[in-house]
């Protein structure tokens, strides 16, 4: 195996520094161009690094306070943290303790505790990995396990932190008719396509020429069970990054993607150019628009509290308190939408989230509002949905501990609303 470069584990620190002491989102991060000044190879380095790191931060934390009399500052403690992951995951033992040694022995405050970081890190290395094995599966923070526990049970939390202590393999959305065999992986009985261990993605057989998008199969869903049809105008809300646009732009239909960051709509204009697709893009507020839909769909603001699997710094960095100003405005965004949708027309309401006040509840007091409201349950009726993932208001309830033989999915919720009258 390769070293991995002083320069990737180095930002792996930094990107920890940000998530661990500032509250920042490591998307965030990115956008603001922490890790521009790598090469992509050592970028995707430091990124998996993080990301492996935050899974295992509780873990990491047991096995370093065998060993340490005092909380070291942050950034040190973040350097053992990359260390010891690293060495429980079997990489070898020089090239790790000396790697962490000078990041922060070349630290303009902490240089002085590079001996320190070298002891401490050589008995981690010592012990083995064995007992990082024999250690818990890391836990949610109590202020998400909580309410997560009363909504699914405690052994279905548990089932869901083995999910995201594992991560998430990747799934890929093609477009129609695009030959994916030279990708290999498992096609899913929802439509997606599977790879367990891809490498970097923009290397893969396909991505220089559009083929394909990167999408997990619980969030490729939404899109197919609006099932929009050639020449229909379609609204998507909140679109960027994209992936529900290009599939609904791949369906033939007539696409406006609207959202209120211009940041992230670029990344969504640079996934239609990449592919092909054609879609107009807006730059605005979804609670000021105007104008008659035939289909809409409204992927709302939210927790993100079912993609932990694959942004495992979201319970470190937040703490719960934004979200019933989430859940106020995921109501607003639905009751306009609903103004937007011509009668006889459907939408797709969803959220990338586990917590029922932003899903199912959601929906439930929608129905109740709304008499030209109703669920379109036959439209769940389709290959690949489990029947016991349809929900008592006809929603439909996916999450992180569903498909555990084939590596999860993200926890998501969504339903097909459609609205009485003559198209």
């Amino acid at each position: 195996m390769a070293d991995t470069p002083l320069g990737a584990r180095r930002s792996a620190v930094y990107l920890l520094d940000q998530v661990l002491g500032e509250g920042r989102l490591m998307a965030e991060c990115l956008s603001a161009g922490a890790l521009d000044r790598l090469p992509p190879e050592e970028r995707a380095r430091a990124q998996r690094l993080a990301l492996e790191t935050l899974r295992g931060l509780e873990r990491a934390d047991r096995l370093l306070q065998r060993h340490l009399r005092k909380t070291p500052p942050l950034t040190v403690r973040n350097a053992l943290r990359l260390g010891t992951v690293e060495l429980c995951r079997g990489e070898a033992a020089h090239g790790v303790v000396n790697a962490m040694v000078q990041i922060v022995g070349t630290h303009k405050r902490h240089g002085q505790l590079k001996g320190m970081v070298n002891a401490v890190l050589r008995k981690i290395a010592a012990d083995g990995p064995d007992g990082w094995a024999k250690l818990r599966v890391p836990r949610l923070p109590k202020w998400l396990r909580a309410p997560l526990a009363a909504a699914w049970g405690a052994q279905s939390v548990t089932m869901m932190e083995a999910a995201h202590f594992a991560g998430a393999p990747l799934d890929i959305t093609g477009k129609p008719g695009a030959d994916l065999s030279a990708l290999g992986g498992e096609a899913l009985p929802t439509g997606s396509l599977r790879l367990m261990a891809p490498g970097q993605v923009t290397a893969l057989p396909g991505y220089d020429a559009g083929d394909w998008w990167v999408q997990d199969a619980a969030a490729a869903l939404p899109a197919t069970l609006l099932g929009v049809r050639p020449g229909e105008r379609v609204l998507d809300l909140c679109a960027a990054p994209g992936g529900k646009t290009l599939q609904l732009a791949a369906a033939g239909a007539d696409v406006v993607a609207v959202d209120s960051s211009a940041q992230r709509m670029k990344r969504l204009q640079e996934n239609l150019a990449r592919t092909g697709l054609q879609a107009q893009t807006r730059v605005c507020d979804a609670l000021e628009l105007e104008g008659q839909y035939d289909a809409i769909l409204l992927d709302a603001p939210c927790s993100a509290t079912g993609t932990i699997r694959r942004h495992p710094d979201l319970p470190h960095a937040k703490d719960g308190a934004e979200f019933g100003a989430l859940i106020e405005l995921q109501a607003q965004m639905l009751a306009h939408a609903w103004t937007l949708l011509r009668p006889g027309g459907r939408m797709v309401f969803c959220t990338c989230s586990l917590l029922p006040d932003e899903g199912e509840v959601q929906v439930e007091e929608a129905l109740d509002m709304y008499e030209d409201m109703q669920t379109d349950r036959a439209a769940l009726a389709r290959a690949g949905i489990d029947p016991d993932w349809i929900t008592q208001e006809g929603g439909l309830r996916l999450r992180p501990d569903f498909w555990p033989e084939r590596g999860g999915m993200d926890g998501f919720y969504m339903a097909l609303l459609r609205k009485d009258g003559d198209a």
